[in-house]
């Protein structure tokens, strides 16, 4: 794999649309940045799906973005972070990546933590890991969420249907004592403000989004391939491997991407 030049754009990649808060994150503080979004909402959710399929699935969108010139790629996927990066690594090892991953160092100032995640990410090796480096001695309390994500993919903030499956999530959470929440799927962020309003000012939510956008541009500093300062055009191109109207209803409430979007391609074909 030959080098993706200076002005090569940085490769994301989710399940959904969940990916574009830690889009949004890196246009913020890398304006010079190109960005070329892979949504594969035509398999996802990735949660219940085996390690086997998400390893697939995450070798294909990288060899995809790799083909278009991506010069770093972000596994913007709490899931496909604990299961793929590792071997995608290993598969890729001139490439740098950058993975998603639940948020437990800076909830360990806490004394109850929840962790909103998917089970495949509960499961994980390095979830475990982190879990006791960080919050061991804690009380932790966990939730899989299940059938969060497709909310979050089909619907605006603030539906009913959206808070009635917020209610039924956050409040045995909060009921248990919960003060601090991680939010351990990049889906999560995007109904952020719907969280705090259920869980309650008094709970500390944490979106791993900033921190993940700050490591992207350690990365690409160490590597010396930040892009040089109005040397291009800035121009952010989306895909989905399915059906695009998700992306295109989120990426209006996100000027940071959509003021400089350039394409918004459904439908496909990553091989």
């Amino acid at each position: 794999m030959e080098p993706a030049p200076q002005n090569g754009p940085i490769g994301i990649f989710d399940s959904g649309i969940g990916g574009l808060s830690v889009a949004a994150a890196i246009a913020e503080i890398l304006p010079d940045e190109r960005l070329l979004y892979v949504a594969d909402n035509a398999r996802a959710p990735y949660g219940p799906q085996s390690a086997k399929s998400i390893l697939a699935y995450s070798r294909e969108i990288t060899r995809h973005l790799i083909g278009q010139g991506a010069k770093l790629i972000v596994v913007a996927c709490n899931t496909a972070t604990s299961i793929a990066i590792d071997q995608l690594r290993r598969d890729f090892p001139e490439m740098p990546f950058v993975g998603l991953e639940p948020a437990v160092k800076p909830a360990a100032s806490g004394e109850t933590i929840g962790v909103l995640a998917t089970r495949a990410t509960l499961a994980s090796p390095r979830y475990l890991v982190l879990k006791e480096k960080y919050l061991g001695g804690k009380t932790v309390r966990e939730d899989p969420c299940v059938g969060l994500v497709p909310i979050i993919e089909a619907e605006a903030t603030g539906s009913p249907r959206l808070r009635e499956k917020l209610n039924s999530i956050l409040h045995p959470l909060v009921n248990d004592g919960v003060d601090t929440l991680v939010l351990g799927c990049t889906h999560y962020p995007m109904v952020k403000a719907d969280i705090q309003a259920v869980a309650g000012h008094g709970v500390r939510v944490i979106d791993p989004s900033p921190a993940a956008a700050r490591q992207v541009k350690r990365r690409l500093e160490e590597a010396g391939i930040l892009a040089e300062p109005g040397a291009q055009r800035i121009a952010h191109d989306f895909l989905a491997t399915g059906d695009g109207r998700a992306l295109q209803r989120t990426l209006l409430g996100l000027p940071a991407l959509n003021r400089h979007r350039r394409l918004l391609v459904p439908n496909v074909q990553l091989s």
